[in-house]
């Protein structure tokens, strides 16, 4: 999926995904990194709601490869402040089963995690993403690939609005994904969001040319 940056109040995810408390300040992006986890800490009182058995179809143009997956990943969880998300295109990415898991540091300096299902990250952060305004993007991909699956360490940026100057988080999601044959599917979306001890390493932050 801690807590939020600025105008919002303290907490919610960080996801998407923990509890969110938003403080904003004017620190640089990495000194924000709790921010997306913090979105999502409220789901440790969230109720389980699973995935359901069968996905909703997807969109063919979303899942017919890597690229486009990870695009529709960023794309459907993004949206102005007031827009509501496709929240089934969402769901539509998931293989049955799949797991959303932030990390994040408990206010008593503790590493930890949360695993979440696609239901509980919709159900503990759409509301503030919808509410608040929420664009995130991949802004590096680096992809691993054998036979059927795929591993991508994917730096993401975060913003409340595409006129923003600056990101207020960044981090790297670690994505795993799966071809069955027909189609792309996410098996597990792994984060964690950088912050001044631990700032994105330089060679993250660059493509290599194929």
């Amino acid at each position: 999926m801690t807590r939020l940056p600025a105008r919002l109040s303290p907490f919610v995810v960080s996801v998407c995904l923990i509890s969110f408390a938003c403080h904003a300040t004017a620190q640089p992006a990495h000194a924000q990194s709790t921010s997306r986890p913090q979105l999502f800490l409220n789901m440790q009182q969230t109720t389980t709601t699973d995935k359901p058995a069968t996905a909703p179809a997807a969109n063919p143009a979303d899942v017919n490869s890597l690229d486009a997956i990870l695009a529709a990943v960023y794309d459907s969880i993004s949206g102005a402040k007031g827009k509501a998300r496709n929240w089934d295109r969402f769901r539509s990415l998931f293989v049955p089963g799949a797991r959303l898991i932030p990390t994040f540091k408990r206010q008593n300096g503790e590493i930890a995690t949360r695993v979440l299902t696609p239901e509980e990250f919709v159900a503990s952060s759409g509301k503030f993403m919808e509410e608040q305004g929420f664009f995130e993007h991949g802004i590096a991909n680096h992809v691993e690939t054998f036979a059927n699956i795929a591993q991508v360490f994917s730096v993401y940026e975060g913003r409340h609005a595409t006129s923003d100057p600056k990101p207020f988080v960044r981090g790297i999601n670690s994505i795993q994904l799966m071809n069955d044959g027909k189609r792309w599917w996410v098996v597990t979306i792994f984060w964690q969001a950088e912050d001044d001890a631990n700032p994105i390493p330089k060679q993250y932050l660059t493509v290599k040319k194929k």
